[in-house]
C-alpha cells in the first residue's frame, strides 16, 4: 500500500477523532495545526488508526507520529510487514 493509498484513511481517522475536514489534513499537518491534537487526542487518533488499518501501534510508534507525514510512514511500514 503506497503513501497515497494510506493518506485518505488517515484523513478519515482525523475526521473521526477531531471532527475536521479530511481535505484539510495534508502530509505537512502537525499537532500545532489541529485543535485538540494534544496527548489525549493523540491516543484517540492512535486508536482510530489501529481500527482503520487493522494494525497495532506501540508506544514508540505513537511517539514518532508527530505529523501526518510521519503517521503515513509508520503505517506504511506496519502494513508492509503485515503482508
Amino acid at each position: 500500500m503506497s503513501d497515497l493509498d494510506v493518506l485518505p484513511k488517515v484523513q478519515a481517522a482525523f475526521n473521526a477523532t477531531f471532527d475536521i475536514d479530511p481535505q484539510s489534513v495534508t502530509m505537512e499537518t502537525t499537532a500545532n495545526d489541529v485543535p485538540y491534537w494534544d496527548s489525549v487526542g493523540h491516543l484517540s487518533l492512535g486508536a482510530n488508526l489501529e481500527q482503520a488499518f487493522e494494525i497495532s501501534l506501540d508506544v514508540d510508534d505513537l511517539m514518532e507520529m508527530e505529523s501526518v507525514g510521519k503517521i503515513v510512514r509508520v503505517i506504511s511500514e506496519k502494513l508492509a510487514k503485515k503482508v
